[in-house]
């Protein structure tokens, strides 16, 4: 297993220290589950939970999050946002942080769940990660560019795994 760059295992901190319910897909899932990529951003689906949304947005403040796409105008994602299942691409102190409603064909936090498995990021930090086997699936069925780039990385990194 690899760890992530700092700047994610703070937010990944924060979060944790916020009690929200979020797993990690993307890049660092696949990072933390050895494959050998890079990543420019961390990507999590939370569950929309109205209870949830809050705790997400109390760590949004502390790492001062704001809309990625006019970052001049320092705008930041609200309860609606979060309760949707679309995607909030934001700038943290820290990096970037998308925060997905769902992912692939509209699989949403509830979905996924199931298909994820406890890993640790940092000394003493434990999250919710994709599964590899998941993370080829949505990338096959949203099909594109990049997600097509990552497959064959993807598909080796698990045959690894499973030879372990």
């Amino acid at each position: 297993m690899q760890t992530p760059p700092n700047r994610y295992i703070a937010i990944l901190q924060t979060l944790v220290d916020h009690h929200v319910e979020f797993l990690i897909v993307g890049g660092v899932a696949a990072v933390l589950q050895g494959a050998p990529i890079n990543t420019f951003d961390l990507d999590i689906v939370h569950s929309t939970d109205p209870a949830n949304v809050s705790r997400v947005l109390a760590a949004l403040d502390e790492f001062d999050a704001i809309y990625r796409a006019q970052p001049d105008l320092r705008l930041r994602p609200t309860a609606s946002h979060l309760s949707s299942a679309g995607h909030q691409l934001l700038l943290t102190r820290l990096g970037p942080l998308d925060l997905l409603g769902s992912i692939g064909n509209g699989r949403t936090y509830p979905d996924l769940l199931l298909h994820t498995t406890e890993l640790k990021a940092g000394p003493s930090l434990s999250v919710r990660v994709l599964d590899l086997e998941t993370q080829i699936a949505i990338k096959e069925e949203v099909g594109g560019e990049k997600d097509r780039a990552a497959l064959p990385i993807l598909r080796r990194t698990l045959e690894e795994r499973r030879k372990g």
